[in-house]
């Protein structure tokens, strides 16, 4: 247990150290330079051999990675896909609101679905990117305000009798977070204050922001012998670490290896980053062009190629085991789940998982299985809106969890190690 500790250690850390989609694309990055990979600019040409390992950003949120194996042409593509992105709020412009000339909130909006309740009482914080002019360019840079500094208080039971009956959140109102004391603070324009220190540049060469709130707590091991894990933004950063250390510790031998990292699956992928753009099209067509494989040779890649589809699945509820389906029952430190969905909302069929169970069974690695209750419908994942572009066969796994889309999710330590085990086995293939 304690190697799997160690592992789910690991991830917590990557996790910690990415607060928003656009900390998560840069750790990843800086995990594919540090094994000697280089990076590519989609505005400049490409020019690659066999044996040549690199990847492209778009939108400092999105990014895939490739390795080319060396000696003979490419059979086809083993991919990886997973999501930077996670529910939260995003800052709106001019966000400072003075309430009764003593408290200053955010104004703030929801991205993706998220349970409004999880916010509430929780150290926040602030964390994106911010875009600049230099040297008459726009330029863009990270900034993490990594401090206690915001919180959403709940309403006093006192004042609301029926607060433990249901409460319906509404997120203009009830959901803003609480900043600074007006009569304390230097009033609207502080936060831009404290983004620009932290970013170490002028308030006055900021001309525009993505910023997002965050969880400020660590992810913890816990349990009784140190078997679940609880953290935010397990869905979907622990499926990015399993594929990106799976990437990273694989030779490819007949396929070109890709992992796939895209912005904006919580709020539908419909982005230039997105999985529903060409950017993972366009990533591969030029790979292939660069190594000298164009028209019908590359459709003949794509025939041979796979996909994983990673995005965490729920797993059977302690307190509500009859949310989930009657027979596709997943349980926490169980293994890989492989999730079925009639109408492709999982893009898994009976061909693509016979592949990926007889994956985990090449890795020694135990899997489960998934489905909605046929009453309950469930959302969609990267899988079926990625082949809608790029037509290859695909499976959609995920790590169980509980609480998906909380502020913060608990999952299973030695769920982190098996994706990672089954996920190098399908990229040494």
């Amino acid at each position: 247990m304690k190697k799997e500790q160690k592992c789910a250690r690991e991830m917590l850390e990557f996790i910690e150290k990415s607060p928003s989609c656009f900390h998560a694309v840069d750790n990843v990055k800086k995990q594919l330079e540090a094994k000697g990979f280089k990076e590519l600019r989609e505005a400049d040409d490409w020019k690659l051999q066999p044996g040549d390992k690199g990847y492209v950003i778009r939108n400092d949120s999105s990014l895939i990675a490739f390795r080319v194996p060396d000696g003979q042409s490419p059979l086809g593509f083993h991919m990886v896909a997973a999501h930077s992105d996670s529910p939260t709020f995003k800052v709106k412009e001019a966000p400072e609101m003075v309430v009764e000339d003593h408290y200053i909130k955010l104004n703030t909006e929801k991205y993706g679905g998220m349970i409004l309740s999880t916010w509430l009482d929780r150290p926040l914080s602030v964390a994106g990117r911010i875009a600049l002019r230099k040297n008459g360019k726009i330029v863009s840079r990270l900034v993490n305000v990594d401090k206690d500094l915001f919180v959403i208080p709940n309403v006093a039971i006192h004042m609301n009798r029926d607060m433990n009956k249901g409460v319906e959140y509404n997120p203009q109102v009830d959901m803003l977070p609480l900043f600074a004391d007006g009569v304390e603070s230097q009033g609207k324009g502080a936060l831009l204050k404290k983004i620009a220190k932290a970013a170490d540049v002028k308030e006055s060469d900021i001309l525009g922001h993505d910023l997002f709130l965050y969880v400020h707590d660590k992810g913890r091991v816990l349990g009784e012998n140190g078997e679940f894990l609880l953290s935010p933004r397990l869905d979907d950063l622990q499926c990015v670490y399993a594929a990106m250390r799976a990437f990273l510790q694989s030779e490819p031998k007949e396929y070109i290896n890709v992992c796939a990292v895209f912005d904006n699956e919580e709020i539908g992928s419909g982005t230039k980053q997105g999985a529903d753009s060409t950017f993972l099209e366009d990533a591969l067509s030029r790979v292939a062009e660069a190594l000298g494989i164009e028209g019908g040779a590359y459709k003949q890649m794509l025939a041979e190629s796979f996909l994983i589809s990673a995005d965490n699945a729920h797993a059977v509820h302690p307190n509500h085991p009859e949310k989930a389906d009657p027979t596709n029952r997943p349980y926490l430190n169980g293994g890989v789940v492989i999730k079925y969905h009639g109408a492709q909302k999982y893009t898994t069929d009976a061909v693509s998982a016979a592949r990926m169970k007889a994956i985990c069974e090449d890795a020694g690695v135990p899997y489960q299985s998934y489905a909605n209750r046929a009453d309950i419908s469930g959302g969609s994942t990267l899988g079926n809106i990625s082949t809608a572009h790029v037509s290859v066969s695909s499976v959609d796994i995920g790590m169980p969890q509980l609480a998906m889309h909380s502020a913060v999710e608990t999952a299973g330590v030695r769920d982190v190690g098996y994706a990672i085990r089954a996920l190098a086995c399908f990229y040494e293939e």
